[in-house]
C-alpha cells in the first residue's frame, strides 16, 4: 500500500514521529510556570519549619535559604527564562539595585529589628497588654509552626494592606512610597528599593502582629522564609503565571507587576504584596495581567539622590515627575 493510500485509510506508518503541537508546549509551560511560585515559597516555608521543629537548623544552610540564595538564583533565572526583554537590567542599573539591597540588608533591616526588637519589644508589649486578645502563638511542632506562620501572615498583611492603600490614596503618605514605584523595569533586585522613612511606617505590620499574637522566636524564620521568597519572585522578570487556588490567597508575580503599572487604575490595586486575600475582600483586586509600562508619573528613571529626596519635594514637583 502506498503512503498516500495508508493515510487515506488511517493506517499511517508507525515509524513516522508525530510533531508535538505548539498548543501542547504552551500548556506544559503554563503548568510549569504556574507551579514555580507556590513550590518555591511554600516549599521553603516547609523546609524551614522542618529544620526548626526537628533541630536541623544549620546556621549556614539557614542563611543560604533566607539570604544568600534567593536573589542570585533568580538573577540567573531571569537571564535564562526572561519574561520581557525590555526589563533586562543594564550593568549600571544592577549596581544601583545592589546599593538598595545593601542598604536594606546592612542598614535598614538591622536598625528596624533593633528598634522594634521583634517578636515582642518593650514598646509592643504595651500594645499586647492593652489588646483584648489573650493569645499566645508559640508553636514548636512542625505543623504548629506552619499554622502559626499563616496566622501571623494573615494578620500582619491586613495591617500592611491598609497602610499601603493609604499611601496610594494620600499624597502626603505617597511621598515616602513613591521611591518604590519610580522603577521602569521589574527585576528581583528591586524588591528593596524602599525609602528609609517607609521602613519605619509601612513595615510596622509584622511586629505589631507578632506582639498581638505573642509569637515566639521559633515561628519567625518560617514567616521570614515566606516574606523573602515572595518579595523576590513578585518583583522578578520571570514568566510566572497565576494559579486558580494559590493566587486567591497568596500574592503572585503577575498581580504585583500589575500593581507596578504606570496606569493609575492598575497601580491603585493589588496592595497585598504578600497576601492578596484582603484585596479580593475589600474590592481593590485587579486581575489584569497586561502591563504596558512600569513606573510612576512620566515613567522616567530617577537618580538615587532624587529617589531619596522624593519625600521632601513640593506637591507640584512631586506631581510633575
Amino acid at each position: 500500500m502506498s503512503d498516500t493510500a495508508s493515510k487515506v485509510h488511517g493506517n499511517e506508518p508507525e515509524n513516522i514521529q508525530q510533531p508535538i503541537s505548539s498548543a501542547s508546549v504552551r500548556g506544559w509551560n503554563h503548568i510549569i510556570w504556574s507551579s514555580v511560585q507556590p513550590v518555591m515559597v511554600l516549599g521553603t516555608m516547609t523546609l524551614v519549619a522542618a529544620m526548626t521543629s526537628f533541630d536541623w537548623m544549620d546556621p549556614k544552610l539557614f542563611a543560604a535559604i533566607m539570604i544568600v540564595i534567593p536573589v542570585p538564583a533568580v538573577i540567573i533565572a531571569e537571564r535564562i527564562w526572561t519574561k520581557r526583554k525590555d526589563w533586562i537590567l543594564e550593568p549600571t542599573e544592577m549596581i544601583e539595585d545592589a546599593f538598595w539591597l545593601a542598604c536594606g540588608a546592612l542598614l535598614w533591616v538591622p536598625l528596624y529589628s533593633s528598634y522594634y526588637q521583634t517578636p515582642v519589644s518593650d514598646g509592643f508589649k504595651a500594645v499586647r497588654d492593652l489588646a483584648p486578645l489573650q493569645i499566645t502563638i508559640a508553636p514548636t511542632s512542625f505543623l504548629g509552626l506552619l499554622g502559626g506562620a499563616m496566622v501571623i501572615l494573615l494578620l500582619s498583611s491586613f495591617i500592611y494592606y491598609w497602610l499601603h492603600r493609604i499611601q496610594h490614596e494620600s499624597l502626603f503618605w505617597w511621598r515616602i512610597h513613591a521611591t518604590h514605584h519610580h522603577i521602569t523595569k521589574m527585576g528581583c533586585m528591586r524588591k528593596d528599593r524602599t525609602h528609609p522613612l517607609e521602613w519605619a511606617t509601612l513595615l510596622i505590620g509584622t511586629p505589631t502582629a507578632l506582639a498581638l499574637l505573642g509569637a515566639n522566636d521559633e515561628v519567625m524564620p518560617v514567616v521570614g522564609a515566606y516574606a523573602i521568597w515572595t518579595g523576590v519572585l513578585n518583583h522578578s522578570n520571570l514568566p510566572i503565571r497565576t494559579t486558580p487556588i494559590y493566587d486567591w490567597v497568596f500574592a503572585t508575580a503577575p498581580q504585583h507587576h500589575t500593581h507596578h503599572s504606570c496606569v493609575r487604575r492598575q497601580a491603585d490595586s493589588n496592595y497585598g504584596c504578600r497576601i492578596i486575600l484582603w484585596d479580593r475582600l475589600f474590592g481593590t483586586y485587579c486581575s489584569e495581567e497586561d502591563v504596558e509600562k512600569i513606573g510612576a508619573g512620566k515613567c522616567v528613571p530617577l537618580s538615587i539622590k532624587e529617589q531619596l529626596a522624593l519625600a521632601f519635594y513640593s506637591k507640584d514637583r512631586l506631581k510633575g515627575l
